[in-house]
């Protein structure tokens, strides 16, 4: 990857003149079903870009309540865009095209405007958990049923497309605006990819340099995103089978248990509630071993499994936490 970003033709980006960056938006755009994308310094300005070009002063986004752009975006939505959430209680980040459409407010001169459905693929807090094809497709056609844009947050859309065995566009071509993260499971140093109609991305533009997101050799940045779609995509079947590897390792010990009981792709949650020592304890004492787990509450860790760790150190790390449950 390195030697690729090395190696890179570049441009002014923000002329139009990066031939990297031109082919990394092309290739996500017909990755995703879309007309064009843009390519963007991380995944949370793609959300906040999306709910920009969708939104005006008032309206409403429709989320899970565990969603990503609700709790872990600085309240991103609110700030720039004025924009306020609904957010439908789920325990694995899904809904179904009822509880979107329950959602939706009436129309009343004293109420929020719904104006976007936003859908989070893989949903992060709900354990990595994978949106059907056939459900997302439900959901946007509430949407459009509506007269509301739909919005994917597809930081882990490559997970899904993987863990499912159907294409990316199966999931994202149905939505009025669709991204994926370059610095997820593909492993590249920075970056998403943000796409949409031609319309929406010649509105999307402005807003990158509003937010200060336009940049000049961008194509130094944009080469590692095309590596890691040519070599770094298939292997995130890799990553779940060591998230499922782990899962079963640790699976009651001390007390522990698993969220999902089903791992499906690279996130699960440890529940601490019945163990003796809490999250912060545990991840201290992990990190003695050179183990970090990321710590959500007293109770709830989150475990990632990505590129960078092997399943010998997934299968170490698992027989680490293991013995400090039991012995504490």
């Amino acid at each position: 990857m390195l030697a690729a970003m090395c190696c890179a033709p570049v441009g002014d980006e923000q002329r139009g003149e990066d031939p990297t960056v031109l082919a990394l938006n092309e290739r996500v755009a017909e990755l995703l079903g879309q007309e064009e994308a843009l390519f963007l310094p991380s995944g949370t300005m793609c959300n906040q870009i999306a709910f920009l070009v969708h939104c005006r002063p008032g309206d409403e986004i429709i989320v899970a309540a565990n969603a990503h752009v609700f709790g872990s975006e600085g309240a991103g939505a609110s700030a720039l865009a004025g924009a306020q959430f609904r957010p439908i209680a789920t325990a694995d980040g899904l809904f179904t095209g009822a509880d979107a459409a329950a959602a939706i407010r009436a129309p009343r001169n004293r109420s929020p405007r719904s104006r976007v459905i936003s859908v989070e693929q893989t949903a992060n807090r709900g354990g990595g958990s994978v949106w059907p094809a056939a459900q997302l497709a439900e959901v946007a056609e509430v949407a459009r049923a509506h007269g509301l844009a739909a919005h994917m947050d597809g930081a882990r859309l490559p997970n899904a497309a993987v863990a499912s065995g159907t294409s990316m566009a199966d999931h994202a071509r149905h939505y009025d605006s669709a991204w994926i993260d370059l610095s997820k499971g593909l492993g590249c140093p920075v970056g998403g990819v943000l796409a949409g109609s031609k319309a929406f991305i010649e509105e999307a533009w402005y807003w990158k340099h509003r937010l200060g997101g336009a940049m000049r050799q961008a194509g130094f940045l944009a080469a590692a995103g095309l590596y890691a779609l040519d070599h770094n995509y298939e292997r995130l079947a890799e990553d779940h089978d060591n998230a499922r590897l782990f899962a079963r390792l640790v699976v009651g010990a001390g007390g522990v248990g698993i969220f999902p009981a089903e791992v499906s792709t690279n996130i699960l949650f440890l529940d601490l509630t019945n163990c003796v020592l809490d999250a912060n304890a545990v991840a201290a004492r992990l990190r003695e071993h050179g183990i970090r787990l990321g710590v959500e509450s007293p109770t709830r860790m989150r475990v990632v499994t990505h590129l960078d760790a092997s399943a010998a150190q997934i299968e170490t790390a698992a027989r680490q936490l293991v013995r400090i449950l039991e012995h504490p």
